[in-house]
């Protein structure tokens, strides 16, 4: 139990669980440094600035996405930007909130 869940908080890590428990593939889109220094395995690294040209690629994949990136800014902005394209995403945040 996290620090947040005791006051009611933790809807993002219950979120994270129900979206991995679906089949999620986990997107990080850190640049090559920041993930190469960590990573949720099995995420796939798809820089913030190349997220635009991925649309198809992420479509093709045909599974719920969950973003992650340092703080989840970058995530967010990603998240915001695939939406308006019918993808079902979230924003976990910090990449280690989805491990």
């Amino acid at each position: 139990m996290s620090f947040f869940d005791l006051f009611g908080g933790g809807g993002a890590n219950n979120q994270v669980k129900e979206y991995k428990d679906k089949g999620a593939v986990i997107i990080d889109v850190r640049t090559p440094m920041e993930f190469e220094d960590g990573h949720v395995p099995g995420s796939i690294l798809i820089t913030l600035d190349s997220i635009p040209e991925s649309v198809e690629r992420i479509k093709a994949m045909n599974k719920p996405v969950i973003l992650v990136c340092r703080s989840g800014a970058r995530a967010g902005s990603a998240q915001a930007y695939l939406k308006r394209f019918g993808i079902d995403v979230i924003n976990a945040g910090p990449w280690q909130a989805a491990l």
